[in-house]
């Protein structure tokens, strides 16, 4: 065996018991890869089934002798694709094994996986609670492993993620991929650094840019083949039907047809009236979404929202539009001014306060922006908006928890017309009205201070009308009959939605915002 074939990594599939590794695997076995299920394996070297041998040896021998049988595997397998059993992340020395390989979790949660297992002979799982405890113990390395993380999903869910998965080897050292799946369809999103321009492309058909003036000179030639180039001018100012309308006309002149399919090259502007135009073309043609900006690469790119702002209020008009792929290329982060970092991790700051545990953990402590330390973050935001896509694409309960700060953060950029402020710098005021709501003081105050420390301002400009923000907190987009619902949040983690708030309380929430 060449030392270039032994030196090729393999697929592997990692993922608690019921998540559906041995499906995965013959997938891969369709798919024309050379395939080995790690149980059949440890059956074979250990002679005897592995609820025997758990028997005989005690966990602690059967994991010796695992780590010695799929350790050696590992560090010398050369390509094919993997299936390890579920507690065998649990040996250092397989887990530094599979860092040469693309390492895939499927996830699974722990009710459906003991609706898979109940009736086995699992040794160690015998009871609901056996797997509830064992998953949660397991779970960080699952996490801190996977290249590619897969969410649960019917039987046919790997064959459709495996030519992405595949992919991945070719792709830039690091690149992370997440597959993003919810009710009207199912898209790679790929989180690394020097994706735009690796020659890596998820569409075979015509590529059609649309992006503002600033980002399409900077990326623009690094998209490859470009049928057309559609540039709108930098900021908010670009989201109005008009534009949208300029955009529509200029695809139509470049002859697109709905074999073809638009990229969004930009930050959340462009996104959202990339992705809105692409909805409206012909009846809907496909969209690549390629975020450029950090609140874009952490948040609106994924999940099909896009739209335009009218007069009235801030994404007046949209649609629901799920990108064909999503390729964030962190390194593009490089490129932004300070300020503008700041203001898109005001949305990485939302999603901590939301998750809560290791994510909060890992925003709460931010000093200062380091766009080539943010890679974890952009991955571990995206990993929670698809979830929550997942649940509830279109926005009829759970989804409405990434609003929030939002509901005042819209109505600032409204009552200022989108000019005083950056949308992540009204957002961050946003979000120190809500917590003020939501009778958390220490917890805003804490806000308050990751905030200062990016530059990002705390108190309202005294020149932007009160009366016309709450005005424009009242034409909230979500209000309903009974009024305009807020996300409310005492303690990270534990966001509670659709809450009712007095006008008065509400008023105060936003005067304290004047200093």
């Amino acid at each position: 065996m060449s030392a270039e074939r032994a030196a090729a990594p393999a697929i592997v599939f990692i993922g608690f018991m019921g998540a559906g590794k041995s499906t995965a695997l013959a997938a891969a076995r369709r798919a024309g890869l050379e395939t080995t299920e790690i149980d059949q394996l440890m059956e074979r070297a250990l002679g005897m089934s592995i609820p025997v041998a758990f028997e005989r040896l005690g966990e602690e021998g059967f994991r010796e002798r695992e780590a010695e049988v799929v350790g050696g595997l590992l560090e010398r397998s050369a390509g094919g694709a993997i299936a390890l059993g579920g507690g065998s992340i649990l040996s250092p020395r397989i887990r530094a094994a599979l860092d040469r390989h693309t390492v895939v979790w499927l996830q699974v949660e722990p009710a459906e996986a003991w609706r898979r297992i109940a009736g086995s002979d699992r040794p160690l799982a015998t009871s609901a609670e056996d797997v509830e405890r064992l998953l949660a113990a397991r779970l960080p390395l699952y996490e801190g492993l996977a290249d590619v993380v897969v969410p649960p999903g019917d039987r046919g869910i790997v064959a459709r993620a495996l030519p992405a998965i595949r992919a991945l080897a070719e792709l830039p050292a690091g690149t992370r991929l997440l597959w993003a799946s919810s009710s009207s369809g199912e898209y790679p999103a790929l989180v690394g650094r020097g994706l735009l321009g690796c020659g890596w492309w998820p569409l075979e058909s015509r590529r059609l840019l649309v992006s503002d003036r600033d980002v399409a000179a900077l990326y623009g030639d690094r998209l490859g083949p470009l049928a057309a180039t559609v540039e709108v001018e930098p900021g908010e100012g670009a989201k109005t039907m008009a534009e949208a309308e300029r955009v529509l006309r200029e695809l139509a002149a470049a002859g697109a047809t709905r074999g073809d399919h638009v990229v969004a090259l930009g930050g959340g502007v462009v996104g959202d009236l990339a992705g809105f135009c692409a909805h409206l073309y012909q009846r809907g043609v496909p969209v690549v979404q390629v975020p450029t900006t950090l609140v874009a690469q952490v948040d609106s790119a994924y999940g099909g929202k896009t739209g335009v702002d009218l007069p009235e209020g801030k994404n007046y008009a949209g649609a629901y539009q799920l990108p064909a792929a999503v390729i964030a290329d962190t390194g593009a982060l490089a490129s932004l001014p300070p300020a503008e970092l700041a203001a898109g991790f005001v949305e990485a700051l939302k999603t901590g306060l939301l998750t809560g545990g290791p994510l909060w953990e890992r925003v709460r402590a931010v000093e200062s922006l380091d766009p080539a330390g943010l890679d974890d973050v952009v991955f571990a935001c995206a990993r929670y908006k698809c979830a929550i896509v997942a649940a509830d694409e279109r926005d009829s309960g759970l989804r409405n928890v990434l609003n929030l700060g939002h509901t005042v953060g819209h109505a600032i950029e409204a009552a200022s017309e989108y000019r005083r402020y950056r949308h992540g710098e009204a957002i961050g005021l946003g979000l120190l009205a809500a917590l003020r709501l939501s009778g958390a003081p220490e917890l805003r105050a804490e806000v308050a201070a990751i905030l200062g420390r990016l530059g990002l301002p705390l108190e309202l400009d005294p020149a932007i009308d009160l009366g016309r923000t709450l005005d424009a907190l009242g034409r909230d987009k979500k209000r309903t009959a009974a009024g305009v619902g807020f996300v409310l949040l005492a303690e990270p983690g534990q966001p509670r939605t659709g809450q009712l708030v007095p006008a008065d309380e509400l008023r105060a929430a936003v005067e304290e915002l004047y200093g």
